[in-house]
């Protein structure tokens, strides 16, 4: 039996408090439960702060790239387009890679793409820095401001520079016919996002918004980029006279949107051709009035 302790009163076995002076019974502990914590609640994640690139591009067949990077900026470009930079943008030559296999890998896949073995890093020191990239022959450039995840196929050799965050890549033409008779052969370039890529290309450029199962038939070299959407092959045009005689040969390309289709108006190997006569190479082909009178016009 058990009894208050601070007036003597008998208490119930199970008694809490003394019914006559309201004291806590002996034994009994009169802490109110706490109560339950708040719920977890995650602090918000830091705020990124991605600053888009500033650039612009200057003149007309011979242009120039002048991109203002700003700190915590990155490019990559080809060995040997940069024309210029100012002192707080700092450079560096990489392969690329985490691993010796990663960097022997890509230097490989770059000389497939007719690229340098190595590519050329550049951001500032802290501060606002100036730097400008252009091609090495008469052309235009082209900028692709991809999102994440986005590609664009460009014919091989035009890659000028980009930013860290996109990806240059290999890719392969998919048809056994396109990669023989295309002028491109079986390898293109691959830009994915997220971020700016710049190419170069020869002459002026025209652009064809191709809708679903819309066509058009491009002379293969004259062939700039095209979205990732677009399928290329190459069919038979034409007939041998035309082939012979008509200086536009027995293949086009073929292209299905939908999607964008850029097409040049000089190719590097028809420069040669004129600067060069009668020295061909590559895909290039000459009409059959071209070699009778190479025959006769040739000197040498």
């Amino acid at each position: 039996m058990a009894f208050c302790t601070n007036c003597g009163s008998t208490l119930g076995a199970e008694a809490r408090f003394c019914t006559n002076c309201g004291s806590t019974a002996p034994g009994f502990s009169a802490a109110v439960p706490s109560a339950a914590p708040p719920p977890f609640i995650p602090a918000p994640a830091p705020l990124v702060s991605v600053t888009p690139l500033e650039y612009s591009i200057q003149g007309d067949n011979l242009q120039v790239a002048r991109i203002n990077l700003k700190p915590g900026q990155e490019l990559y470009a080809e060995a040997g387009r940069m024309v210029y930079k100012t002192p707080s943008v700092l450079w560096e030559t990489r392969m690329g890679g985490n691993s010796l296999g990663d960097m022997l890998w890509g230097a490989l896949k770059r000389k497939m793409m007719g690229q340098s073995l190595f590519l050329t890093y550049f951001k500032t020191d802290g501060s606002n820095g100036e730097v400008g990239f252009a091609g090495s022959y008469p052309g235009r450039i082209q900028v692709f401001e991809l999102a994440a995840g986005q590609s664009v196929l460009v014919e091989r050799d035009s890659f000028l520079f980009a930013e860290s965050s996109a990806q240059l890549n290999i890719a392969y033409v998919k048809k056994l016919g396109a990669g023989f008779f295309g002028g491109e052969g079986f390898i293109l370039e691959k830009l994915t996002g997220p971020g700016a890529v710049f190419i170069h290309a020869g002459g002026d450029f025209i652009e064809f918004p191709l809708g679903p199962g819309e066509q058009i038939q491009v002379e293969t070299g004259n062939i700039v980029a095209f979205d990732e959407s677009v399928t290329y092959d190459i069919q038979f045009v034409g007939s041998i006279k035309t082939a012979m005689f008509g200086g536009e040969g027995l293949f086009l390309a073929t292209l299905t949107g939908p999607g964008n289709l850029i097409v040049q108006s000089m190719t590097l190997e028809k420069m040669r051709r004129q600067l060069a006569p009668y020295q061909h190479g590559g895909d290039e082909h000459k009409s059959g009035v071209d070699l009778f009178t190479g025959i006769f016009d040739n000197t040498d």
